[in-house]
């Protein structure tokens, strides 16, 4: 009887077991660039505790922010849907969701959930960033319950947030990555000892710029250290670019440390094994490559971005790769599969976790689709037009509203140097056909920018009225395309 007993118990508990709900860590970054960290070997990073998460994790080494830059990327991360769907096409307007959201997807399943960090998606309906550390009220939390939020700051040093529902104004303790990591830990702690499972997005400022604001020990680590510069920085701007990196590099080696405080406080709680963790970026940082700055353009610096998943009961503790260019409307259908849980009929993003699985090969030639709906901020103060794209794991094309623009094969010209756009008509051809099945997959009707900016209602917004710029490419091959 008691052997009886004994197994009947094995059986059931291995049975609860097989079911159990993992939980979910999210780490999101803001402006880390695919290429920045040591298992990239990029030899300025120092991330050893990334570059092991890297070993243990599914790793989708041609991930993109399609659209790369704030507000947009966190639209179509809670939603699953691309920006000409859920109206975030510039940033600091206000996410009006129509459908079910990665918060109240997992919050309707049991789970319990938790956001620490940027926000930015309740926007500045005046056009100034005139709510950027406003009070967001519950309405606004679209299912997270655990709540330490700014809509945006950049203040590392003196960083705003608000907690749950009081409008009261508190700060973090010092560096805020820090900071917000150590209470991440405590959320991990202690949703780690109840039977539920939990979802915890921690959103993390850097290193997002300004680039000279990380921990005193942190900036010595680069301040007469020699940098790498990548070869597509012209001679001209290189000053620029070592200084901005010490700083990017520096902000980047505090946050490795506090990726290793999240993986140490996952394994203390005995759920490791049933914990998916997430670490990605939600865009690049041109950093003076081709002479630019900052985001929102189709350049690899900018839109190529780090998409690790380590989920060990599923997965193992053995480093895979997909060469699948996954995308920011993937996430929200991707973690819920993993989840097994169902699916939001609204996001418009593809489900990847057969893939992750090995239940599913990568596609022979996939795509993920580039888009700028709107030409603002730094892209319309460099002159660049609203443009359409697609990337794969070999080729780069983009059309800008004024025709084709920008043609790379990344594997003979991986610093993007060579654009082939009138050269190669057959590839261009080809291209073109992938984009336009893209653009009808994504309901994209590629419409003048204008046309999106009215329909968010942000005519008026100061970004979208920058004075339009005008700059030259270093190889001197890409500027008259977009006039």
């Amino acid at each position: 009887m008691q052997r009886r007993a004994f197994l009947q118990g094995a059986v059931l508990a291995a049975q609860a077991q097989k079911v159990r709900r993992p939980n979910v860590v999210f780490v999101l970054v803001d402006q880390w660039r695919a290429q920045a960290f040591g298992y990239r070997g990029d030899p300025n990073a120092q991330t050893p505790h990334i570059d092991a998460l890297s070993r243990e994790s599914f790793d989708f080494v041609n991930a993109v922010s399609g659209l790369p830059v704030c507000s947009p990327y966190r639209g179509s991360l809670m939603t699953g849907q691309y920006a000409v769907r859920h109206g975030l096409v510039v940033n600091d307007v206000e996410l009006k969701p129509q459908g079910e959201t990665l918060g109240g997807a997992f919050r309707k399943a049991g789970y319990s959930t938790g956001y620490i960090g940027k926000w930015h998606i309740y926007g500045s309906p005046e056009g100034k960033a005139e709510r950027r550390l406003s009070y967001v009220p519950e309405s606004s939390h679209f299912g997270f319950d655990y709540w330490k939020v700014c809509e945006c700051t950049h203040n590392y040093n003196r960083s705003l947030y608000y907690e749950g529902n009081d409008p009261t104004p508190r700060y973090w303790e010092g560096y805020d990555g820090i900071a917000q990591t150590r209470d991440a830990c405590e959320f991990i702690r202690q949703r780690g000892r109840g039977s539920d499972p939990y979802f915890l997005l921690l959103s993390l400022g850097p290193p997002h710029d300004p680039y000279g604001t990380a921990p005193e020990n942190y900036q010595a680590l680069y301040r007469n250290r020699e940098l790498k510069l990548r070869d597509n920085v012209p001679a001209s701007h290189r000053e620029e670019a070592l200084k901005n990196l010490r700083g990017y590099y520096a902000h980047m080696a505090a946050l490795d440390d506090c990726v290793k405080q999240l993986k140490d406080a996952v394994e203390a709680t005995g759920q490791a094994e049933d914990t998916i963790f997430v670490f990605t970026s939600d865009h690049g940082d041109m950093l003076q490559s081709q002479g630019l700055h900052h985001k929102q353009q189709p350049w690899d610096e900018s839109i190529r971005v780090p998409m690790l998943i380590r989920y060990p009961r599923e997965l193992g503790r053995q480093r895979r790769t997909s060469i699948t260019p996954i995308d920011v409307p993937d996430i929200l259908p991707t973690l819920l599969g993993l989840a097994n849980l169902p699916k939001v009929e609204s996001a418009q993003g593809a489900d990847y976790s057969a893939l992750i699985r090995g239940k599913r090969k990568d596609a022979q030639e996939p795509a993920a689709l580039l888009n700028l709906p709107a030409s603002f901020a730094v892209v319309r103060r460099q002159g660049f037009a609203e443009y359409r794209g697609v990337r794969t794991p070999r080729h780069t094309y983009v059309r800008s509203i004024h025709g084709p623009w920008l043609l790379y094969d990344n594997q003979k010209d991986p610093y993007q140097m060579r654009n082939l756009v009138g050269k190669d008509n057959a590839l261009q051809s080809r291209m073109e056909r992938r984009l336009d099945a893209l653009l009808k997959a994504a309901g994209d009707d590629f419409l003048p920018g204008a046309r999106y900016v009215e329909r968010a209602q942000a005519s008026h917004y100061r970004e979208v009225n920058a004075e339009v710029g005008k700059v030259k490419s270093p190889w001197g091959d890409w500027e008259s395309t977009w006039r």
